[in-house]
């Protein structure tokens, strides 16, 4: 049996990036996921929005997209958003983590795909939980878990170049209960979903995403359509998040935006918050340490969010999300949009 500093359980950006920057600070490092090809079962949408694209360096990145249209279900008088900056852009994913990888492996890190946890042939000093929404290390720790949650499903595919990089959001309870429908064109390829509340949806998943695509025009694919899908924390970061054991990062924690839904920008920031944790912990034994580490005092960055999503969920019918978009259209109302969109 190998015996490392640490065990980072999952292969996702929060995970690989952790495991980098402790190979990096001199541990042993080893990495497992259950996957056998990180192109497949992919759950991010891939938004990287302007305070990411700012503070890393980031391969593998579509064109950027400055403009925001927001639309009631109706779809009438929607309200255009124009920033003069780069807003957002969305990762290829699958050089995004295949980079992740090798960059990873060469640091020093030992990252195993197709192998589960627990890791059978790995005994570590401390486990890292970067195994998404439903983790199972968090479990295994004793640690907090996430209840509030989204479901979301999007397809994926390359689109012909031309137009305006955009990004359409559809407020529709109808199709998305609790959250929105989007497309993303941003000119290489077109991101069309939709996300709420599992408990709310009317009808499957996949009949919901036909349903919008047949009343909103999305762009012609010109290759492949890929679908990818999945549950989207949206509780804020969990209290109980690291103990003397280990710890979680990323969408294991409730790393994610309860209002927007934006995981990317948290989990890379908190992996470098984890990393520094652990590494000091483990060289100084101090438990102390951990306290860095703290649930509770990350969620008070997500408390106006927070009210934010509670706000949402009350949209029940598309008669009240109309009625929203009265206010929307005031300066205010779009002040307060290009806000919460454009940070």
């Amino acid at each position: 049996m190998d015996t490392v500093d640490v065990l980072v359980v999952g292969a996702g950006l929060a995970g690989l990036r952790t495991a980098r920057l402790l190979a990096e600070a001199g541990l042993d490092v080893a990495v497992c996921e259950r996957r056998g090809d990180l192109g497949t079962g992919i759950r991010t949408t891939g938004i990287f929005v302007r305070r990411t694209l700012e503070d890393f360096d980031l391969p593998h990145l579509g064109p950027a997209v400055r403009r925001v249209v927001l639309y009631p279900p109706s779809l009438t008088r929607p309200v255009e958003l124009v920033s003069g900056r780069d807003e957002f852009r969305v990762g290829h994913m699958e050089g995004v983590y295949a980079q992740a990888v090798e960059d990873a492996r060469r640091a020093g890190a030992q990252v195993t795909l197709n192998a589960g946890y627990p890791a059978k042939a790995v005994k570590a000093r401390f486990t890292i939980g970067a195994d998404g929404a439903r983790s199972t290390v968090a479990r295994q720790l004793g640690l907090d878990v996430n209840r509030t949650m989204i479901t979301g499903v999007e397809e994926v595919y390359p689109v012909a170049p031309g137009g305006t990089p955009t990004f359409h959001c559809v407020l529709d309870p109808r199709l998305a209960p609790g959250y929105l429908a989007w497309v993303i064109d941003d000119g290489e390829h077109a991101h069309v979903g939709l996300a709420g509340r599992a408990d709310r949806f009317t009808a499957p998943l996949p009949r919901l995403l036909r349903r919008f695509k047949d009343g909103f025009p999305t762009p012609t694919p010109t290759g492949p359509v890929r679908r990818r899908g999945g549950p989207i924390p949206v509780g804020g970061v969990l209290r109980r998040i690291v103990s003397t054991e280990g710890l979680l990062v990323g969408d294991a924690a409730g790393a994610v935006s309860p209002l927007t839904a934006g995981g990317l920008d948290p989990c890379m920031r908190m992996s470098e918050l984890a990393a520094s944790v652990t590494a000091d912990y483990l060289r100084s034994g101090n438990r102390y340490v951990l306290e860095h580490y703290d649930g509770a005092g990350l969620r008070r960055r997500y408390v106006a969010r927070g009210a934010m999503r509670r706000g949402l969920s009350l949209v029940r019918g598309p008669g009240v999300a109309e009625a929203a978009f009265s206010g929307l259209r005031t300066w205010l109302g779009r002040a307060v949009a290009a806000r919460i969109m454009f940070t």
